[in-house]
């Protein structure tokens, strides 16, 4: 993994009741901060897809992308934005899905992904599944093959890697 994952799991700070009450938020901004041990996030969520020759890495807004645009350079991919509806500036394939405290939706630009790629799927964390199977949707929905998931934190209470069927799914830390 490139750094310890107690060290790992000691830059991730818990901020109860966030966005909701009930809500336990798993900030990653500390590990941010902190260049050896993001570097070392970075690795541990690529390693499991070197050999998969991927041709690009799909990263969920907000977080995803801070992730997902260092690993598809470790990859030699190309880095593809999944973001929240009207923020993205060209023709675009929608998908609403639910969360742990509600719905929302991702968008994809409609060209950024064909038959022919091979993608992976990035985020920070995996609670109930439906963030990262919406993003799945969209690029199968564009003909891509998603070869797997890599996330940073799985929050394993919430059942989520149960809702993504045969796709290989990686997490760095499970809380």
């Amino acid at each position: 993994m490139g750094v310890d994952a107690a060290v790992v799991k000691a830059h991730v700070r818990d901020i109860p009741d966030y966005p909701e009450p009930g809500i336990m938020f798993r900030d990653i901004t500390p590990l941010l901060a902190a260049p050896d041990v993001f570097s070392g996030a970075v690795d541990a969520l690529a390693a499991p897809f070197e050999r998969e020759q991927i041709d690009k890495v799909v990263g969920i807004e907000a977080r995803g992308f801070i992730l997902a645009a260092p690993i598809a350079l470790a990859l030699g991919a190309g880095f593809v934005p999944v973001r929240k509806p009207g923020k993205l500036p060209w023709d675009t394939h929608a998908h609403s899905y639910e969360l742990e405290y509600g719905t929302d939706t991702l968008e994809v630009h409609r060209d950024a992904l064909s038959a022919d790629d091979r993608v992976l799927i990035v985020d920070d964390v995996l609670a109930t599944g439906g963030t990262a199977l919406a993003a799945s949707d969209l690029a199968e929905k564009l003909g891509a093959q998603v070869l797997g998931i890599s996330v940073f934190i799985e929050l394993g209470a919430l059942g989520g890697r149960s809702r993504l069927g045969a796709r290989a799914t990686h997490a760095v830390l499970m809380l």
